[in-house]
């Protein structure tokens, strides 16, 4: 018997529903880049792309125009000024670490609207996008390989 069918397949209804599921949570970094390009983020934007990392992997490397926000800080005290009307877009090192999912989860959890970024950082930087460095955001200025889907 099939390995990949023995476990069942789900029907067009049920694979729909959660396809859908999870591009509500998620994001990749070709989309984000995008909005990043088009002024999505950023003043004036919806979208706030987080850092979840320590302040000194931030100065390193990070996506332009993204906030350290470290997910270990995050509570209800540190948070009270963030605008509640945006989207916080988390990400992390890569698909090995979890910070980027604790801190869409601390976020969520006190009620802000949030996604996660596919691959972190790691993802970002293989498809070819620029780092800013340093303690300031910095912008986004071109795009890297283009989507090939």
């Amino acid at each position: 018997m099939s390995h990949v069918l023995r476990t069942g397949v789900a029907s067009p209804v049920e694979a729909s529903a959660f396809f859908e599921a999870q591009l509500k949570f998620r994001t990749d970094p070709a989309d984000l880049a995008a909005d990043l390009l088009a002024g999505e983020a950023g003043e004036g934007g919806r979208i706030v792309v987080i850092d979840t990392r320590s302040p000194e992997h931030y100065a390193e490397g990070h996506i332009p125009g993204a906030l350290s926000f470290p997910h270990r800080t995050m509570s209800p005290a540190t948070t009270a000024g963030l605008v509640r009307d945006r989207v916080y877009v988390c990400y992390c090192d890569g698909i090995g670490c979890n910070g980027s999912t604790q801190g869409a989860y601390k976020l969520a959890a006190l009620g802000f609207e949030v996604k996660e970024l596919i691959g972190g950082l790691h993802w970002w930087r293989q498809d070819g996008f620029a780092v800013a460095t340093g303690s300031e955001p910095g912008v986004l200025l071109e795009g890297g390989i283009a989507c090939a889907c």
